[in-house]
C-alpha cells in the first residue's frame, strides 16, 4: 500500500471511496468532546475523516451540528457514530450533514438491512427526505448523489455479530464493517482480558483479522478503532481500509500530562530542593 498523503481542498462526498479506489487506507480522527472549536482544530490537522461520537461522546445533537459546521472549511470527510440502530438518530445525523454513519451493535443480517434502509432514500431504503443542513451545505444534487456517496459502517462488537458476520457483510448497500475491539473483547472473553483497544492477545488478533478478511471476501471495507499510531500502522498492514487513531480526549489528556511532567522535571532540575507542585491550595 502506498504511503499516506495529506490532502487539501474542498469537501467532496466521494472522497472516502476515491481514496479506497486508489488502494490507500483512510486515517480517521475521533471526536468525543462537544466543541466546535475542538472539531475545527482536529479538522485542520490533515485527517482523511473525522467521526463525531454521539454514542459515548459528551455531546448532543446541537453540538454535533456545530461541529459539522466547524469542520466544513477543511477537506475532512465528516462522519457520525450514532447512539444506536434507530431511524431517528441515523436520519437526523445525515440531515445534519454527516457523509458517513457508524452504527454500533449490529449483530444480525436483519440489523444490517435495517441500517442500510435508514441510510438510503427510496426505493433503496426508507430514509425520509428533508436534508435540512445537508442540502444547504453541499452543491446541488444532494438527493441524486446521497445514496452513492454516503458511507455506511456496521460495528462488529459481539460474539453474535462475529457468528453472523458472513450474513451481515453480504447485505447490499453496506459499505463496510467497523471493529469495536473493547466490546468485542468483553463479549468474547468476559473478564479474562481487560477491555480496551490495541489488542495483543493472539485470540483477539485472530478474531480481528478474521473480521477484516471476511469483509474483504464480500467486497466490503474494514475499519478498526486503534489507540496508538503504531497499532494503526499494524492494522493497515493486516489490510484494514480505515483506522481510527486515538481521540480528542486522549490526545488532550496525554499532551497535558506530558507537558506538566516535563515542566516539573525541569523545575526540579533547576531547584532540587523545590518540592513538587501541591495538588491543592
Amino acid at each position: 500500500m502506498s504511503s499516506h498523503k495529506l490532502k487539501i481542498g474542498k469537501l467532496k462526498g466521494y472522497v472516502m471511496k476515491r481514496i479506497w479506489i486508489e488502494n490507500r487506507a483512510t486515517i480517521n480522527g475521533w471526536l468525543s468532546i462537544g466543541s466546535a472549536f475542538v472539531a475545527e482544530i482536529m479538522a485542520e490537522q490533515g485527517y482523511d475523516c473525522l467521526t463525531i461520537d454521539m454514542q459515548h461522546g459528551v455531546l448532543g445533537y446541537e453540538s454535533a451540528v456545530s461541529m459539522l459546521q466547524a469542520m466544513r472549511a477543511s477537506a475532512v470527510f465528516p462522519m457520525i457514530r450514532v447512539p444506536w440502530l434507530s431511524p431517528d438518530a441515523i436520519m437526523s445525523a445525515l440531515d445534519a450533514g454527516a457523509y458517513g454513519i457508524v452504527c454500533p451493535m449490529v449483530n444480525t443480517r436483519d440489523d444490517a438491512e435495517r441500517l442500510v434502509s435508514y441510510v438510503k432514500y427510496p426505493p433503496a431504503g426508507l430514509r425520509s427526505f428533508g436534508p435540512t443542513r445537508a442540502g444547504l451545505s453541499n452543491v446541488q444534487g444532494y438527493r441524486e448523489r446521497a445514496d452513492e456517496e454516503i458511507v455506511c459502517f456496521a460495528m462488529i462488537e459481539t460474539r453474535q455479530a462475529l457468528d453472523a458476520l458472513d450474513d451481515i457483510v453480504s447485505v447490499g448497500g453496506l459499505d463496510g464493517i467497523y471493529v469495536g475491539p473493547a466490546d468485542l473483547t468483553i463479549s468474547l472473553f468476559g473478564s479474562q482480558f481487560p477491555p480496551g483497544f490495541d489488542r495483543t492477545e493472539p485470540e483477539m488478533i485472530d478474531a480481528i483479522r478474521q473480521i477484516c478478511d471476511q469483509a474483504h471476501g464480500h467486497g466490503k471495507r474494514a475499519g478498526l478503532h486503534c489507540g496508538t499510531p503504531e497499532y494503526a500502522a499494524r492494522a493497515v498492514e493486516w489490510g484494514f481500509d480505515l483506522v481510527t487513531v486515538s481521540n480528542d480526549v486522549r490526545l488532550l489528556s496525554n499532551a497535558a500530562r506530558s507537558s506538566l511532567i516535563q515542566a516539573l522535571d525541569r523545575i526540579n532540575e533547576a531547584s532540587p530542593s523545590t518540592s513538587a507542585m501541591p495538588s491543592s491550595y
